[in-house]
Parts: C-alpha cells; structure tokens; sequence
C-alpha cells in the first residue's frame, strides 16, 4: 500500500459510504410516505391513521436530520485527515507538552473527542428540543439539558482521560505485544463499568425507586421465579422527565443486575403486558444473547488492536491519512475515525443477527408469558413511540436491529410470511 492510494481509497471510501447512506435514508423516506395514507392491514383495528401518519412524519423528519448529520460528519472525517485537522491539532499540543509524551497524547485525544461532541451538538439541541417537541416526546428542559452534559463532561474527564493514559501508556511499555495488554485492560474496564454503573453511574442522572405497583409486581416476581432469574431490585426509572417514549432493561451482572422499567411504560401498559415485556428481556439472558455480544466484541476488539499494532508502524498508514506525525495517540486518532468508514459494509450482518435474537426472545417470551399480551404490548409501544410500521424493506435489513413491526407481528401469531 502507498500513501496515495491509500488517500485515493479513504476518499473514495467516506464519498460512496455517505453518497450510499443518503441514498438509504431518500430511498426510507419516500417508501414511508408512499404508505403514509393507509394503516397496515395488520394493525388497521389497533392503531388510527392519525397516530401512524404521525410516525410517518417522525420518522421522515428524523431522517432530514440525519442527512445533514451525514454530510457533516463526512466533511468533518475528510477536514481532520486529508484536511490536516489532526497534524495541525497535533502540532497545537506539540507545543504546549513534550512530542510523543503520554500528557501530549491524552491531550491530543480529549480535545479530539471534546470537538467531536462540540460538532454533533447542534443536531442534538434540534433533536431535543425540535423534532422531539414538536411531535410531543421531549419533557427535557433547558436547564435539565445543561445539568446532563455538565454532569457526562466531568464523567468522561474523570474517567476517560485516567484510561486513554493508561492506554497509551501500554501501547508504549509492553513493546510488540501491546495490543493484548490494552484488549486485557479494555475487557476489565468494561467488566467494571458494567458493575458500577447501576448503582454509581445512572442515578447521577435519573431517580430509581423500587417497583410498588402490586399488581405489576406479583406478575413479574412469578416470572422471575418461573424463569430461574435472580435479580438485586426492580426498580421504577423517571424516564418522563426527558422523554415521553418508553422502555425497559436489564442492567448490570452478576449480584448488580438490576430491572429497570421506564415510568412511561408502565403508564402505558397492563400488568400482563409488561409481564410480557420483561419475559422478552429475560429471553435474551436466558438464550445467552448479552455473552454472545460480548465474546463477538471481546474476539473483535482483539483483532481490530492487532491491526492497530501493525499499521502504527506503516508510514503510509500516516501519510496516506493526511498526518506527518506519527505516534500512538496519533495512530490510535486515524484508527478510530478510519474504522467506521470501512467498517458499514458488516453493518447488515450485524442487524440481521440482533434481528436473529429478538426473535428467539419473542419465542422465549411468548413459552413463558402470553404472546397475546406481547403483541399488545408492542403495538401500544409502536404507536406510543411514533416507530413507523411501513420501513423500506432494504433500509430495515441494512440499519434495523428490530424486525419490521409486521414480520414481528407475524412471528408471534405463529403465521407463515
């Protein structure tokens, strides 16, 4: 490889990766207002055409955003490379902390992310508090949206900035080898983010409180004995001060397993519907679907680090990106924005295998509650979310890690597609 082919391909790259994705969202948006006029037959007696004109509409809005958000991110990708954003951020630092220093490298890389987010902001305040406003999900206030960036900004500095010195630090202490002591050092981090964050992290930003409603409770106490599932809590989350949508999850492992349902939710739904909800979550804990995620990124994060290891040597890995520096903050800089890029195309293996897992779940779901009550359940819960029922079929096989409603639908009633 050369550095002139290498830029002639990451260009080619980012241009057909984005032209594509616009293609994608042009192509999702038209197949929805094509159907925008008529309910699917499957939900005509459950869901009015007001409410699924309403997802229509969502939906499509949502989707002009993301086109700007795809463009800009496009030339953000291409003014940090072959732009020289990144050597000229680089060389700011170079000036400020010794060259190839881990202060310099950490810095390099927290200004990096902190731009990153600066970028995105815009489209976020217009998500919030236009597109979510207008059509009636945003409860976020002003001040409540300030509290939440102030409070992840010194999150991600009290904890992010101690890891990417540690990972830096690796990458330059245990020589050739590196790449597995940084992919041990992820898997303890994320093991560990994982046991704290139920009880240290998340209440920073939301309120818990245990699950009083008896009637709810009894159900889902029955099914967590029914289903061998131990958990420390089932615990009620104010979800209505940010958003009207709704959910439910499982958090943490081990003794920190929690379940949390969103207030929302459980205003929506009836104690056997969210019984049936929760069956559906616990199917994916019993079909081992959290383990299996977690060896296919454990299994890929080692082989991506281990491509690392050998491009941070190459100097048209560098060049080739639009940088002179090189360095391991450098190398892991070009890493992580080239990644993405040439990573779309496994996007749709990846969607069809987590489509591969709710369905086994819904299965689970519907062996040990009512599929009756599931069905229900999700209907109240497409039409509550605004969640459109008429996605373009290739959009949905690219993107969705759900299956389309009807398919869905379908599945549980036991008919033949």
């Amino acid at each position: 490889m050369t550095e002139s082919l290498l830029s002639a391909v990451f260009l080619a790259a980012v241009l057909a990766t984005t032209g594509f994705k616009l293609w994608l969202a042009h192509r999702h948006g038209r197949h929805i207002l094509a159907h925008r006029g008529q309910v699917p037959r499957a939900f005509a007696e459950q869901i009015p055409l007001s409410a699924h004109q309403k997802a229509a509409d969502y939906t499509r809005a949502r989707l002009r955003l993301g086109a700007v958000d795809l463009v800009v991110n496009a030339a953000w990708i291409l003014a940090l490379t072959l732009g020289g954003g990144l050597q000229w951020l680089y060389g700011l630092w170079t000036g400020l902390a010794d060259a190839g220093s881990i202060m310099q490298g950490t810095a390099f890389l927290a200004t990096l992310t902190l731009l990153g987010a600066v970028i995105e902001l815009p489209a976020t305040l217009y998500r919030t508090f236009v597109i979510e406003a207008r059509f009636g999900f945003n409860k976020m206030t002003p001040a409540l949206f300030v509290s939440d960036t102030l409070k992840s900004l010194a999150l991600s500095a009290l904890i992010g900035l101690p890891v990417i010195a540690a990972v830096l630090w690796l990458m330059s202490a245990m020589g050739t080898h590196w790449w597995w002591a940084v992919w041990l050092f992820w898997l303890v981090f994320n093991l560990l983010v994982l046991l704290i964050w139920p009880t240290f992290i998340a209440p920073l930003f939301n309120r818990f409180t245990p699950l009083e409603d008896e009637r709810v409770r009894g159900r889902v106490d029955a099914l967590l004995a029914r289903c061998g599932f131990r958990s420390n809590g089932l615990f009620v989350m104010d979800g209505s001060r940010r958003s009207a949508h709704g959910n439910a999850y499982f958090t943490g492992f081990g003794k920190s397993k929690r379940i949390v349902f969103f207030d929302t939710l459980l205003n929506t739904l009836e104690p056997l519907e969210v019984e049936a909800v929760l069956a559906h979550e616990l199917g994916h804990f019993k079909r081992r679907h959290v383990t299996k995620r977690l060896v296919l990124m454990a299994t890929v994060m080692l082989a991506l680090l281990w491509l690392l290891s050998a491009l941070m040597h190459a100097p048209w890995f560098f060049a080739g990106l639009g940088v002179e520096a090189q360095s391991t903050a450098m190398a892991l800089a070009l890493f992580m924005i080239a990644l993405p890029v040439f990573s779309f195309p496994f996007s749709p293996l990846m969607s069809a295998w987590s489509r591969k897992h709710e369905f086994e779940a819904d299965r689970y779901a519907s062996e040990q509650s009512d599929a009756g009550a599931l069905i229900s359940a999700l209907v109240k819960l497409y039409r509550d979310n605004a969640s459109t029922l008429t996605p373009d079929p290739l959009y949905s096989r690219i993107y969705d890690s759900h299956p389309p409603a009807t398919i869905r639908i379908a599945h549980l009633q036991g008919k033949p597609l």
